[in-house]
């Protein structure tokens, strides 16, 4: 039996780029389940289509893309947003990843690259236009080492983890891919993803970026 296509959104305002990324994208066999040209348009349309990937453009008409990536992770922590935009501003990139964006990629990428970064975001990689990954990375430190909220996890009544799940939640710290802890656990990548959701619920975090800082801030990456 074989695999289920990866199913792929477009999102972005200009009709000739999408429709050739959609093509592109079908063409090299993955399931294209939905267009939208501005920002509402792409929340409504990703709520009914139920992508696996949106590959989200950042400046829309409606709604910016940033908080479409927001409400779209926000109500499905699983989808993976992959970000291509033609804007390699810092504060673009970290923003993007602070609303919940697995990867960055430059519009100025090959269709090859584009391809790639889109099978491995749909794998849980963190994918990034290169240059751009050290920096997403530094934010995350930055971001830890600054105070937590009053109202934390540090409370006495804290959620406990299971071991596992603190184990995943370690090598999520660490940059690992879904597909990697599975297999260095030698588990399913499906159990991988139901540990990070068990984990998101308990921590009431919404998605990996939150769930990166949390460990990071408990040195759950140096462990």
């Amino acid at each position: 039996m074989s695999e289920q296509p990866i199913k792929v959104m477009v999102v972005d305002d200009h009709p000739m780029w999408r429709d050739a990324v959609a093509r592109d994208l079908a063409e090299a066999g993955f399931a294209v389940v939905a267009t939208a040209g501005d920002g509402e348009q792409a929340v409504r349309r990703a709520l009914a289509a139920g992508p696996d990937v949106l590959v989200l453009d950042l400046n829309l008409p409606a709604k910016p893309g940033v908080q479409v990536c927001k409400e779209l992770v926000g109500a499905n922590p699983a989808l993976r947003v992959l970000v291509l935009s033609a804007s390699g501003e810092h504060a673009d990139v970290l923003e993007a990843v602070k609303s919940g964006a697995t990867g960055y990629l430059l519009k100025s990428a090959s269709t090859g690259e584009l391809l790639d970064a889109v099978r491995r975001t749909a794998a849980g990689d963190p994918v990034f236009t290169p240059g751009l990954a050290g920096l997403v990375l530094g934010e995350y430190r930055r971001l830890a080492s600054e105070p937590p909220p009053a109202a934390g996890a540090d409370e006495p009544n804290a959620p406990r983890l299971t071991e596992r799940e603190t184990e995943v939640l370690r090598l999520v710290a660490k940059g690992l891919s879904y597909k990697q802890i599975a297999e260095r656990l030698v588990i399913s990548h499906r159990t991988v993803q139901n540990h990070v959701q068990n984990t998101l619920g308990k921590l009431q975090l919404h998605n990996r970026v939150e769930l990166v800082r949390y460990a990071i801030e408990r040195g759950l990456d140096d462990a």
